[in-house]
């Protein structure tokens, strides 16, 4: 099991940033490919961002390309977010999971361990 805690949400107007963490306890992540999902009030939880155990790949949702970057440092068993430019329609609660191993898919059913999340919210 993978305990995982996103921190570093909050309120920020638009074109600001935001760093997000996701720190992982129980075992190391270094082994697993990692993922960020937000989910919007009244929306789907959606696919935000991918990077693979050994942090060559890393795939974005269209809506967050060239703005967000997902990095890792597996000396702290940790992955964040670094989200720039952020626009209103960013407001979301952001989660952190697991990639189960076996799956090349980023749908919510193909990732695990999920986090409690960490509000982010961008006013205009």
């Amino acid at each position: 099991q993978v305990q995982l805690v996103e921190s570093g949400g909050g309120s920020v107007q638009a074109g600001g940033s935001l760093r997000l963490s996701c720190a992982a306890s129980g075992r190391t992540i270094s082994d697993y490919g990692m993922g960020w999902f937000r989910q919007a009030p009244g929306k789907e939880r959606e696919f935000v961002a991918y990077i693979s155990d050994s942090g060559d790949t890393r795939i974005y949702a269209d809506s967050v390309k060239g703005r967000f970057t997902v990095s890792r440092d597996d000396a702290k068993n940790t992955i964040y977010l670094e989200m720039n430019s952020l626009r209103p329609e960013d407001t979301a609660v952001y989660y952190c999971a697991n990639r189960r191993p076996g799956t090349n898919r980023h749908g919510s059913g193909d990732y695990r361990y999920w986090g409690q999340g960490t509000q982010v919210t961008v006013s205009s």
